[in-house]
This record gives C-alpha cells, structure tokens and sequence, in this order.
C-alpha cells in the first residue's frame, strides 16, 4: 500500500513539474518574441525551415535550463 502512496506523489510531482515546465517555455517564447523582430510564426507557415530550426533551438535550451533546476 506504501508503494502506492510514493506513486501517486511521484505522478502528482511530475505533472507539477510539467506544468511549471510548459508555463516557463510559454514566458521564454513570449520574451524571445519581444526581443526579436522575426514573426516566427508566420515564417514557420510559410514553411521556412531556418525559422522552424531556431524555434526549436529556443525550446530545447529553455527546456535544458529547466531541467537543471529542477532537478
């Protein structure tokens, strides 16, 4: 039964933790935005891959930094 209890706080943890993830990439994404004149976005539509490439690059270093402190 104990082993059941430590799973269920490790899944509560680990969705706490995603959530806190994903609002942090969503802030990062929203300041990249501001600070960089590039509608990446709409590139992204129009199937610019360079564009797909640095959005990508924003979101695995944002995620890289997370991961650190988080754990």
């Amino acid at each position: 039964m104990e082993n059941f209890q430590n799973l269920g706080w490790q899944i509560l943890e680990t969705v706490i933790y995603g959530a806190v993830g994903l609002f942090c990439m969503m802030i990062c994404t929203f300041i990249v935005d501001l600070f960089v004149p590039y509608d990446f976005p709409k590139e992204i539509k129009e199937k610019n891959t360079a564009a797909g490439f640095i959005m990508a690059g924003i979101y695995i270093g944002v995620a890289i930094i997370i991961r650190t402190i988080i754990k």
